[in-house]
């Protein structure tokens, strides 16, 4: 798993600012996931799957996955709802 930053090649300029991104509470993450970005929140009691790259936020009670094609994001409220994850 990867939490970082979305660049660094702004060295000096981004000292003192938020690089890295927010994991609000009960989030699970698997392996090989990369999350990057200080503006990039990932919302209480998501899951995240392996080998998902993010660079956006997430809304909370989401389920993020890879099927081998697309990245998916899925509301663990509602199942049957997938949208394509936008990054």
């Amino acid at each position: 798993m990867t939490l970082g930053a979305k660049s660094t090649a702004g060295g000096q300029q981004l000292r003192g600012k938020k690089r890295h991104p927010t994991i609000e509470d009960r989030v699970t993450i698997y392996p090989g996931a990369t999350i990057l970005g200080g503006d990039t929140i990932i919302g209480a009691g998501s899951t995240i799957g392996g080998n998902v790259f993010i660079m956006d936020s997430v809304q909370p009670n989401s389920l993020v996955i890879y099927d081998g094609l697309d990245m998916r994001v899925l509301s663990k409220l509602d199942k049957n709802t997938a949208l394509d994850f936008q990054i």
